[in-house]
């Protein structure tokens, strides 16, 4: 399929300068020029009222991914920054709560209306962070028109995490709204956002809200799989191993298909254990066979049985206990 050309064009010519006849001429002048003094005063006020004459919204913009010790750092500045970054800590502190009672973390009971009820909290103190949670939540909950108004929030603020969501919501609402969800998908992909690149390919792949390109499919499947989406990995795998909008690549095949193994894909553990045992490395094989069982591949069993009756009772024992041991690499969940 034929890709659309970037236009060409010739850069601008540099606009000409027109000499002075007052303009310092340092290497004629017995003397330098001399230039107007800045005395700094010791008086903070201007820093004070520069802080305060930003707006809010704007605020929120810059501080939104500050840490909490950032912005406890920042608040000791002046009075204005403390002042003016009041609602940002106490945001920090209410989604850190409610992160708390979400999972369950610092012997604290889960609890999805508690942690709710944090991140509203902070979402109305302007932590985007909690406006992606509180969407989260209501999403789990059925109610995805409040998701959308939260994820929207998130995302005109600029956060990536926030434009994929809502591009997602787009993309299952019935009918699906597949143009808004791919412009929020590009805002995002191009922001780094390794869920949202990943989602931004299947669109170029299956042609939905863009016009289908495998070669656009595959070159967004790649940087979300270099930026740890596990899904991407396997995907870039099969177009590496197929020469779909990739240059075909047995090497590269292989290195993606273990990756996203690593990565805990239960596909892509099934296949690389195949590949191993078909190489003479049935003990590696089986353990992945096995991973990929326990994560309800069916076709994974039978060979993995079949595998293991070919071993001696030492080395099942083995791989079974190479099973236990393993931990999936951590993948973006971005």
């Amino acid at each position: 399929m034929k890709q659309k050309q970037w236009p060409r064009h010739k850069p601008a010519s540099p606009p000409s300068i027109k000499k002075q006849k007052n303009s310092y001429a340092l290497a004629k002048s017995s003397k330098p020029p001399k230039f107007p003094q800045f005395n700094p005063s010791p008086d903070a006020s201007s820093t004070s009222t520069s802080i305060s004459a930003v707006p809010y919204d704007a605020l929120v913009r810059i501080a939104s991914s500050f840490t909490l010790p950032d912005l406890r750092a920042a608040s000791l500045v002046c009075r204005a920054w403390r002042d003016a970054l009041k609602p940002l800590s106490e945001a920090m502190a209410l989604f850190r709560r409610g992160k708390q009672f979400k999972h369950g973390l610092g012997r604290v009971q889960p609890s999805l209306g508690k942690a709710l009820d944090c991140f509203l909290k902070a979402a109305a103190r302007g932590s985007i962070l909690a406006m992606v949670d509180a969407g989260l939540i209501y999403w789990e909950m059925g109610k995805f028109e409040k998701a959308v108004v939260w994820y929207r929030r998130a995302a005109e603020l600029g956060d990536p995490a926030g434009q994929c969501n809502l591009a997602i919501s787009f993309l299952q609402a019935k009918p699906p709204n597949t143009k808004e969800a791919v412009e929020w998908l590009y805002k995002a992909s191009v922001a780094g956002h390794a869920r949202a690149q990943y989602q931004l390919a299947l669109c170029f792949h299956q042609g939905k809200g863009v016009e289908q390109s495998v070669q656009e499919a595959a070159g967004w499947y790649a940087r979300a799989a270099e930026g740890g989406y596990a899904r991407a990995m396997y995907n870039t795998s099969l177009c590496y191993s197929l020469g779909e909008g990739l240059v075909q690549s047995d090497m590269l095949a292989r290195k993606w298909m273990r990756r996203a193994a690593d990565h805990g894909h239960s596909k892509a553990q099934y296949e690389h254990g195949l590949a191993l045992i078909s190489e003479g490395d049935a003990m590696n094989g089986v353990v992945y066979l096995e991973l990929a069982t326990r994560a309800g591949e069916m076709a994974a069993a039978p060979a993995r049985d079949a595998v293991l009756e070919q071993l001696s009772a030492t080395c099942r024992k083995r791989a079974v206990l190479l099973a236990d041991k393993w931990r999936a690499l951590a993948s973006s969940s971005r």
